[in-house]
């Protein structure tokens, strides 16, 4: 059995890269990841945070997906309470006129930051309740042309982008399952809800001219190396990060030999459940890992995100990760 997998790039930035350098690193990554035989490369969105640059999504998926021929660019995901629905759809539109059949635009209800920075976004506490009414909107607006509809997105109206709802809760599953959409669960940071929210969704699922039947796409943080030894310690850089965003100083750093003396151990608990799904090891530890999550959440494609310290790791990881027999091709 093999299943497409994608990549989620967070656009991680080291203290000693320039904004430049992470933006080229970002580029590279997603030229690795479509010679690879990834399925998508997804942007997410992310706002004040220091050591992320996916703050202006769209723009950088234009970088890439001119820097790239075949593979999928898409948002993972626009956070859709910071933005006008209509100013969306005419965005995902140009870019579907630009690269036709290549852009997807995942949609998440989170203001992607802390609640200052979303006040200087301009977001509305209340945004948030607001979220299925504006999915459907942008529905509408990618959607076909109709006379009873006075304002039209152009570009975008009758480009039908396809749309995908991505959540940590049940609340997006009972959204993709009641609209017909594929749905993607944020297990790599939030993996608590992970079988509650699948079962949510395909239990409630409603056939729509986008699906006849539920599409899952979980998340899970990926760190492929030639041992387990050398995964599990470029993995710590993850985990130091994950140590910094709960300390509220979110930063990357090199790997280090022995997380306990960083760590205490009601961090440690929590960094442990933040990341279970996280799939570390050699190709073969890597396999089995992945064959445990397939088996346990049906999905029908995985997406990945990697952050090690170096970037020669992390492109080294999309390719033994791409060697496995789970992993299927896409040309």
């Amino acid at each position: 059995m093999s299943i497409p997998f994608s990549v989620l790039d967070l656009m991680p930035t080291r203290p000693d890269d320039s904004h430049a350098q992470t933006m080229r690193k970002t580029v590279q990554a997603a030229q690795a990841a479509e010679r690879f035989g990834f399925n998508r490369f997804w942007v997410a969105e992310h706002h004040n945070a220091g050591s992320l640059l996916s703050s202006a999504t769209v723009v950088v998926m234009a970088e890439l997906a001119a820097a790239t021929e075949r593979i999928r660019v898409g948002s993972g995901g626009i956070m859709l309470p910071n933005h006008a629905p209509y100013v969306v759809a005419e965005q995902f539109g140009t870019l579907e006129a630009f690269h036709p059949g290549r852009i997807d635009l995942g949609l998440g209800r989170a203001p992607g930051t802390d609640p200052m920075t979303a006040q200087a976004l301009r977001r509305d506490n209340s945004a948030a309740m607001n979220f299925p009414a504006e999915v459907e909107e942008i529905q509408r607006y990618l959607g076909e042309p109709s006379p009873m509809r006075r304002v039209h997105a152009i570009p975008g109206q009758g480009s039908n982008v396809p749309l995908y709802i991505l959540g940590s809760s049940t609340f997006g599953a009972s959204l993709a399952a009641k609209l017909g959409l594929p749905f993607s669960f944020a297990s790599h940071f939030a993996p608590a809800a992970l079988q509650d929210a699948l079962n949510v969704y395909r239990d409630n699922f409603t056939p729509s001219q986008t699906l006849d039947k539920p599409y899952v796409i979980v998340g899970a943080g990926s760190l492929v190396a030639e041992t387990d030894e050398q995964a599990q310690h470029l993995f710590t850089t993850a985990q130091q990060h994950a140590l910094g965003i709960i300390r509220g100083r979110p930063q990357f750093s090199p790997p280090v030999d022995d997380m306990e003396k960083l760590w205490s151990p009601a961090e440690k608990r929590h960094i442990s459940s933040m990341l279970q799904e996280a799939v570390v090891g050699s190709p073969q530890t890597v396999q089995s890992k992945l064959e445990d999550l397939v088996a346990r959440t049906g999905a029908d494609e995985v997406i990945i995100t990697s952050t090690p310290w170096e970037f020669e790791d992390r492109i080294r990881s999309y390719e033994l990760l791409s060697e496995l027999p789970i992993f299927q091709k896409t040309e």
